[in-house]
C-alpha cells in the first residue's frame, strides 16, 4: 500500500489535534480546563495555557488563510504579541470561546489539508524558498510542541489527572 505525503500530513495533524496515539494532542491536553487553570502561570513565569492557545489560535488562522488564497491582514507586531495577555481567571464564557474557536478551527484545517494534492505541496510557499509541504509538517509539529507545554503546565500545577 502506498503512502502519499498528504496522508502523512493528515495523520499527523489527527495525532496531534484529537487521536490519542503516540503524544498528547490539543484536545486532549485542553480537555476540562477551566478559566482558571488556563490562566495560572506558574510561580516561577512563564506562560499560560490560554495564552499558547492564543498563539495556536493566530498561527492556524494565518495558516488557514493562506491555505485558501486569503491575503491575511497585518501580522502581529511581533510572534510574542500572539500570545497575549495571560487570561482571566474569572471568564469562563471568554475561555471557553476560545477553545470552541480553536477547535473549529481545528476542523477547517483538517478539511483544508484534506483537499491538497502533491502538486500544492511542491508549490513554493509564499514568498519564500520553502515548499507548502516543508511548511505544513512544521506548523503540525508547532501545535504538538505547544500540546506538550500545555501538558507540563497542568502536571505543574496538578490539574493532569487525564489518562488516555
Amino acid at each position: 500500500m502506498s503512502v502519499s505525503a498528504i496522508d502523512i500530513l493528515l495523520t499527523q495533524k489527527d495525532n496531534t489535534w484529537d487521536q490519542c496515539n503516540w503524544i498528547v494532542p490539543v484536545a486532549k491536553a485542553l480537555e476540562g480546563l477551566s478559566a482558571e487553570q488556563a490562566a495560572w502561570v506558574p510561580p516561577s513565569g512563564g506562560l499560560s495555557i490560554w495564552q499558547l492557545v492564543n498563539h495556536m489560535h493566530y498561527y492556524n488562522h494565518r495558516i488557514l488563510q493562506r491555505m485558501q488564497g486569503i491575503t491575511s491582514g497585518s501580522a502581529a507586531e511581533s510572534n510574542v504579541a500572539t500570545f497575549g495577555g495571560t487570561g482571566d481567571a474569572t471568564d469562563e464564557a471568554g475561555w471557553n470561546d476560545l477553545v470552541r474557536s480553536t477547535t473549529e478551527l481545528a476542523g477547517q484545517l483538517r478539511t483544508q489539508l484534506a483537499t491538497l494534492q502533491q502538486s500544492n505541496l511542491d508549490a513554493p510557499y509564499m514568498d519564500t524558498d520553502d515548499t507548502w509541504g516543508y511548511t505544513l509538517s512544521q506548523w503540525i509539529l508547532h501545535d504538538a510542541y505547544h500540546a506538550g507545554q500545555i501538558v507540563l503546565l497542568r502536571r505543574q500545577q496538578g490539574s493532569w489527572n487525564i489518562v488516555f
